[in-house]
């Protein structure tokens, strides 16, 4: 059975209604999302593990752990409502409670969501207007909700899949946002996806941890973890499919598989929007004795400056991505490593490293590389994405304002 990506986002799936609107947070640009389900759904999240956590990370922890199901998610754009103490708890309860008092539907049924600049109190009379103009234009048309959720992002990220199962069709839709603040570990900006699948909760948050495992963990910008990341799945069942009650079974394998499909898509949108970026890395790593091990080495040369840096001068500096593996705390012996950049072996076996700069430099040169690394240990594999780091992201993040 095919799983297709299809032209869409949030509101693909059965039910899904989504706004994106100007409510005075940025200057001009949209800064407020809404999405809607009249279907409760039922909902799986997991968020950032940094210790220092944005207020609406600690109330939506809080409404996930209830168990409950949900009815919208409200997003601001401009201001993280982060490091902002009893205030920024109060303020994110309150986006709760006059999300919920808009739609007529109950406070545990709103997840909210906010990202911006740290440090600063979100001014409540713009959250609340916000609202009140989302709630009135709520519609079919996902983009405005994928546009009103970016910061620095320089392009809209938005992506759907479909695939039917026994005659009955279902659909998962997302946006995301992110282009700075990029390290793996758990989810790395926010991401926020619509199936109208039947699955149970347990199942849901099974396919959900296990995808993110996979897609937003293996993504690297600058190294930085954020305070607000969060990945928000919510299932309201109204594509009819028989209900995936536990983690197992031919259709839950299926339904995570496209759960797995689309947030690569989305984590590789990030990578490319990447702050200062002008490369896309693509890094591969062959040969590990565990996909644990493969994830380690990998990650190690996606957030190496270092490596980063020397692809940004086109420079095939092997000696920069062997040395990050050797401290990423695999154990490997480093004489059986081989690297290829794109189709050029630039390292064989036992330190071979006869191979064609003009070649190397040309792999290099391309907005897109693949770089190969085999440990020569076992049969397990990972892949990262990652991309160069510039100037350019000095000169962006020196003095960000939103």
């Amino acid at each position: 059975m095919s799983i297709n990506d299809i032209k869409g986002g949030i509101t693909s799936p059965r039910g899904f209604q989504a706004a994106g609107v100007h409510c005075g947070i940025k200057k001009a640009k949209k800064d407020f999302a809404l999405v809607y389900t009249a279907a409760p759904a039922v909902g799986a999240a997991t968020f950032t593990t940094n210790v220092v956590q944005a207020a609406p990370v600690l109330v939506d922890k809080e409404l996930c752990a209830r168990g409950g199901r949900f009815k919208a998610l409200a997003v601001n754009s401009g201001n993280a409502n982060a490091c902002t103490g009893e205030r920024g708890m109060h303020d994110a309860w309150e986006m709760v409670r006059l999300t919920a008092e808009a739609l007529n539907i109950r406070q545990d049924e709103v997840l909210v969501s906010s990202t911006g600049v740290i440090g600063q109190y979100l001014c409540m009379e713009k959250i609340a207007a916000g609202i009140t103009l989302s709630a009135q234009s709520l519609g079919t048309d996902g983009t405005s909700a994928a546009e009103a959720i970016r910061t620095t992002d320089t392009f809209t990220k938005e992506a759907a899949v479909q695939f039917a199962h026994n005659g009955v069709t279902i659909t998962l839709g997302g946006m995301a946002k992110g282009s700075g603040m990029i390290a793996p570990n758990m989810a790395t900006m926010l991401a926020f996806v619509t199936t109208d699948a039947n699955i149970g909760s347990d199942a849901l948050q099974e396919a959900t941890q296990r995808s993110v495992v996979r897609s937003f963990n293996r993504i690297s910008v600058d190294g930085d973890m954020s305070t607000n990341d969060m990945v928000i799945v919510l299932a309201n069942g109204l594509a009819g499919n028989p209900g995936i009650a536990k983690p197992a079974g031919e259709l839950y394998a299926l339904f995570t598989t496209a759960l797995e499909q689309l947030l690569v898509t989305l984590s590789k949108m990030i990578v490319m929007d990447g702050e200062g970026a002008t490369k896309f890395v693509e890094i591969r790593m062959l040969g590990a004795a565990s996909e644990k091990e493969a994830d380690q080495a990998a990650r190690a040369v996606a957030n190496s400056n270092l490596v980063k840096t020397a692809i940004h001068g086109e420079d095939a500096n092997w000696g920069r991505i062997l040395a990050a593996m050797g401290y990423s705390g695999i154990t490997f012996d480093p004489a059986l490593v081989t690297i290829h950049f794109g189709d050029v072996p630039v390292l064989g076996q036992h330190y071979a490293f006869d191979f064609s700069e003009e070649r190397a430099k040309q792999v290099l040169s391309q907005r897109e590389i693949v770089l190969t690394i085999d440990l020569h240990r076992g049969s397990a594999s990972a892949t990262f994405w990652t991309c160069d780091l510039s100037k350019d992201y000095v000169a962006i993040n020196a003095n960000y304002r939103t």
